[in-house]
């Protein structure tokens, strides 16, 4: 563990007492979370516990895989709240609207995020039968789940994190994408537009489109798709925001079409959810796979499936805030076990992040995963019993009896990666040294573990700058070849930000989205270098590319 990752640990996870002295270290760390883990063997086979919780620890103390943040700070905590992904409805009546909000503020304060879509809402301006008077809309009751946000520090630890959706047929749907054009409104909120089939269909066609009011299902207004595609795009560009989500693909993968559709994700966009659903992270450390520049086929294999066990083991032992999120995720116990460190991976094969070399590995390494984690999941169905919601799941229609309605997810391990040591998600490496804003107020310098490591092999400067390809050397197009090789073998959907040089025009971003509509991704983040004056990664020490 470097003095960043000791940072971390230290500031965010281990116990500390009444003077914020830490009371553990990190090696305690892991054994208090793999122990604690390990205790929902009790409730099937209490024999096979020692064993199971000596097979958590080791990966965990050597950063072979790590689970999402909630499981690190509260596991064996009297908190106990260990998933990091929830959504929540909002519908169209104040009790929802504000029952949601209370539930927020209880998610927020145990360390999880949220999700919304705020698509039932009624438009700006509708009317309210039981007063005669006029609804305010959905950008209005968004700002209000900000500002509770905004008082309400999660578990003490970090602030709330929230996705904001609303439908591309909204009526209010241009306020709701320009909302952050204004650097000062829903700082608490990542924003993406649930783009449609029937959307992209109007945009291809240069059709208008129908802006549908919730309320009464009638046609209010038509406007030219691509007016409305190249706003987004121009929003982007601006401010990095929103995003988009193909919402029609993503209930195309929908693994429990007969309890409902999919209306929102979790604040980075990687995990759709039902309403009332949770659902727990873990990533596997690609970079510890590699021996002699070979992939280590047997070790990503055993990971796997103990990563499997330890996300479903958690379903049982996390202590939910909300009654009926503990009812809808016991009963179709999603997880979502994805990788890290994928860069590095590459780098220690000796293939450059934007070659078909690198596609080709993100297709075996994530096909190979999706694989064992069906067959982990498999058999823990065996043992333990299929999700109830099984029967009429896409898995009840193929004959496959899962443990889990889904298995596999890849989060972007922002603060994860850091403590392993390692490339984030499946990102290319942001840069070999650069500055990054921890906790909203520290300012670090990170330096590549495995570039300085290779440097003092004397390893010439030119092999290792074409190897250590950095993200904004790398063209959009390969950002997206390489998420659609993973989108591909992944259950849920994928968290990945394009980033762009500062010179990049709107149309690119424009191309970008119709592209990854095109190559069946789920959703879609862009940022632009400098398109906000306050941003978490600058290039270089002294924020000099």
């Amino acid at each position: 563990l470097d003095a960043n990752a000791l940072l971390v640990l230290n500031r965010r996870y281990v116990i500390k007492d009444a003077f914020n002295n830490p009371l553990e270290t990190p090696e305690e760390l892991f054994k208090r979370v793999a122990n604690s883990i390990a205790f929902a063997e009790d409730n099937y086979n209490p024999d096979n516990r020692k064993k199971v919780a000596e097979e958590f620890y080791v990966m965990l103390s050597r950063l072979e895989f790590l689970p999402n943040s909630p499981t690190l700070m509260n596991a064996g905590r009297k908190l106990g709240q260990l998933a990091a992904c929830f959504v929540l409805p909002v519908d169209d009546s104040l009790d929802s609207i504000f029952e949601s909000l209370k539930e927020t503020a209880k998610i927020h304060q145990s360390g999880g995020g949220t999700g919304f879509s705020f698509s039932k809402l009624r438009p700006k301006d509708d009317m309210v039968a039981s007063t005669m008077g006029v609804a305010s809309g959905p950008v209005s009751f968004i700002k209000i789940f900000n500002m509770a946000t905004e008082v309400i520090k999660q578990g003490g630890t970090r602030r709330g994190a929230n996705m904001g959706i609303l439908r591309i047929d909204h009526p209010d749907i241009e306020e709701f994408i320009t909302i952050k054009r204004n650097p000062a409104e829903l700082v608490n909120f990542n924003l993406s537009v649930a783009i449609t089939d029937d959307f992209m269909d109007a945009y291809e066609k240069d059709s208008m489109f129908d802006l549908i009011n919730p309320r009464t299902k009638k046609i209010v207004k038509k406007v030219r798709a691509r007016y409305l595609l190249n706003l987004i795009a121009e929003c982007a560009w601006l401010c990095g925001e929103p995003g988009v989500l193909f919402i029609d693909t993503i209930n195309r993968c929908n693994p429990t079409p007969h309890i409902g559709n999919i209306e929102a994700t979790n604040p980075c966009g990687e995990m759709p959810l039902l309403a009332y659903e949770s659902c727990c992270l873990g990533s596997i450390n690609l970079s510890k796979i590699v021996t002699d520049e070979t992939i280590d086929w047997d070790r990503l294999k055993r990971l796997t499936h103990a990563g499997v066990r330890f996300l479903d083991n958690i379903i049982d032992m996390n202590k939910y805030p909300v009654p009926s999120i503990e009812d809808l995720t016991k009963k179709n116990r999603k997880i979502g076990l994805g990788v890290m460190g994928f860069a590095h991976m590459l780098i220690k094969l000796g293939i450059y992040y934007d070659s078909p070399e690198a596609e080709t590995v993100a297709e075996k390494v994530m096909s190979f995963i999706q694989r064992e984690s069906k067959v982990a999941s498999r058999r823990l169905a065996e043992e333990r019993g299929t999700f109830p919601n099984f029967k009429g799941s896409i898995w009840d229609s193929q004959n496959l009896p899962q443990r889990n309605a889904t298995t596999t997810t890849i989060a972007p391990t922002g603060t994860l990666s850091l403590i392993a040591g390692t490339s984030s998600g499946i990102e290319p490496l942001y840069d070999t040294v650069y500055t990054r804003i921890l906790f909203g107020d520290i300012e670090v310098i990170i330096r590549d573990p495995l570039y300085e490591e290779m440097k003092k092999r004397d390893e010439t400067s030119c092999s290792l700058k074409r190897l250590f390809r950095k993200t904004y050397q790398v063209s959009p197009e390969y950002h997206l070849k390489i998420q659609k090789r993973f989108q591909g073998h992944v259950d849920n959907a994928v968290s990945k930000t394009i980033n762009l040089p500062e010179d990049t025009n709107p149309e690119t971003i424009l191309r970008i989205y119709c592209d990854a509509y095109h190559m069946g991704v789920k959703g879609i983040t862009v940022f632009r270098d400098k398109s906000r004056d306050y941003q978490i990664l600058s290039c270089g020490a002294h924020h000099i590319c």
